[in-house]
C-alpha cells in the first residue's frame, strides 16, 4: 500500500521538565516514533475505563464499540459543528461565503501560545497561496483555517457570525442529549480571569472558585465575555494576564469543561457526511470545501472518493473523527475520545493517530486484528 499519510494539525505540548542527557533523548524517540500498534495496545488496556469512548463502522456495520454512549469532551473536534451549521447557511444562502473578514478581527479572538501555533499557520499559509490581501480573507477561507489548521479565533469569530443559537439548533436536531451545546472556545478561556479581576481573588481561591461554579454559570460567563468583544476586545495587556493564570490544573478546568459527546453520536453524524444522501447538494459541496482537506493530497486521489477528517487535543485530550469511501466503495466511520490522559499517552496517541486509522483504512488483516482485540 502507498504511503499514504493524514496531516492534522493538532496541538503539540512542550515537554518540560528534569531529565538530561541520554534520558532526554530516549524520552523524545518513544514519543515521536510512529507505531500505529501503540493506539490498539492503549485501547486495550482501557477496557475497564470510562474516559475513552471508541467506536468504527465499516460498510454501515459496527466493527468494534467501546463506550459508545459515554460523554467525553470533544476539544477541537467540536468544529465540526461549526463547519456542518457553515455549510447548511451557505446552501440556504442566509451567509455569503465570499464576504470578507478583517484579519484585524480575527486576532481579537487569537491568545497566543494556546493553540500550538494554528492560526499562526493558517496566517503564513493563505498568504503563501495568495487568498488575502493583508487585510481580510473571505470567510470560507476563515472556515477552512477552523477545520484544517484548528485555528480556535476562527471558530469564535465563526460562532458570532453563524449564531451560537443556530449552531445549537443543528446540534440538538442530529444528536438530541448526546452532544452539549457549544460556547464560544477563547470566550471560556478568559472566565478565570474575569473571575478573578471581578472577586479580587489569589490563584488559588480562584481555582476553587472556578472548580465550583456549575457549567450553566461558566457556559453564560464565556458567552457574555464573548459578546462583549463586539465592542471591546481584549488588550494584549488582557491576554497576557491571562497567561500568567493558566496554569495546568486551570487547563485541567477548562478541559473538563469543553462541550462533550458521544461517540455514538459522532459516528451517525459522520455516516451522513459520508453517505452524501442526507443533506442537500449544495450543502454537501459547501461541506466537501471546508472538511475534506484530505482529497487535495494526489496520493489520497488514487484510492479514496472522499474523506473527512477533524482531531481535537488539549493537555488531557486526544480526539478524533474521520470518515472515508473509498474507490472500491467500501465506507469507514472513525471516532475516538479520551479523557484524563497523561502527558505521554496524549502525545503518543496523537502522534499515531493517523497511521492507526490508514490501517483500519486500508489492511482487512488489521481490521480483524482490532476487533478480535477489542470485543469483549
Amino acid at each position: 500500500m502507498m504511503n499514504i499519510i493524514f496531516w492534522i494539525i493538532v496541538s503539540i505540548l512542550l515537554v518540560i521538565g528534569s531529565i538530561f542527557g541520554i534520558g532526554i533523548w530516549l524520552y523524545h524517540r518513544d514519543i515521536t516514533k510512529e507505531d500505529p500498534e501503540y493506539v490498539l495496545q492503549f485501547l486495550k488496556g482501557q477496557r475497564q475505563s470510562n474516559d475513552v469512548s471508541f467506536y468504527v463502522r465499516f460498510n454501515g456495520e459496527p466493527l468494534v464499540k467501546r463506550n459508545p454512549h459515554t460523554k467525553l469532551p470533544l476539544a477541537s473536534t467540536v468544529k465540526y459543528m461549526v463547519a456542518v451549521e457553515f455549510a447548511r447557511q451557505a446552501a440556504e444562502r442566509e451567509i455569503d461565503t465570499k464576504q470578507k473578514v478583517s484579519l484585524e478581527e480575527l486576532d481579537h479572538y487569537y491568545i497566543p501560545k494556546t493553540d500550538g501555533g494554528a492560526h499562526e499557520a493558517w496566517l503564513e499559509q493563505i498568504k503563501k497561496d495568495n487568498l488575502t490581501d493583508g487585510k481580510s480573507v473571505a470567510l470560507l477561507e476563515a472556515v477552512k483555517g477552523m477545520m484544517l489548521f484548528s485555528s480556535n479565533a476562527n471558530t469564535d469569530y465563526l460562532i458570532r457570525v453563524l449564531g451560537q443559537e443556530k449552531i445549537n439548533a443543528t446540534v440538538k436536531a442530529m444528536h438530541k442529549d448526546a452532544h452539549d451545546p457549544l460556547y464560544p472556545i477563547v470566550g471560556a478561556l478568559f472566565v478565570p480571569l474575569y473571575i478573578k479581576e471581578k472577586q479580587q481573588l489569589s490563584n488559588k481561591e480562584l481555582l476553587t472558585v472556578i472548580q465550583n461554579i456549575s457549567m450553566e454559570e461558566y457556559r453564560e460567563l464565556a458567552i457574555a465575555i464573548h459578546e462583549k468583544w463586539t465592542t471591546e476586545p481584549p488588550t494584549e495587556e488582557k491576554k497576557k494576564a491571562l497567561l500568567k493564570i493558566m496554569n495546568m490544573k486551570m487547563q485541567k478546568v477548562w478541559s473538563d469543561r469543553l462541550p462533550a459527546a458521544t461517540t455514538s453520536a459522532y459516528i451517525d453524524m459522520l455516516q451522513k457526511l459520508n453517505s452524501k444522501a442526507d443533506f442537500s447538494k449544495e450543502m454537501y459541496q459547501y461541506l466537501k470545501e471546508s472538511i475534506e482537506h484530505l482529497m487535495k493530497s494526489p496520493a489520497n486521489q488514487e484510492w479514496l472518493q472522499h474523506a473527512g477528517t477533524k482531531g481535537g487535543s488539549t493537555a488531557f485530550v486526544s480526539t478524533d473523527a474521520t470518515y472515508a469511501t473509498d474507490k472500491k466503495g467500501n465506507t469507514t466511520e472513525f471516532a475516538l475520545f479520551a479523557n484524563n490522559l497523561k502527558l505521554k499517552e496524549q502525545m503518543k496517541l496523537t502522534r499515531n493517530m493517523n497511521g492507526f486509522k490508514l490501517k483500519i483504512l486500508t489492511d482487512a488483516t488489521f481490521r480483524e486484528k482490532v476487533k478480535a482485540a477489542l470485543t469483549e
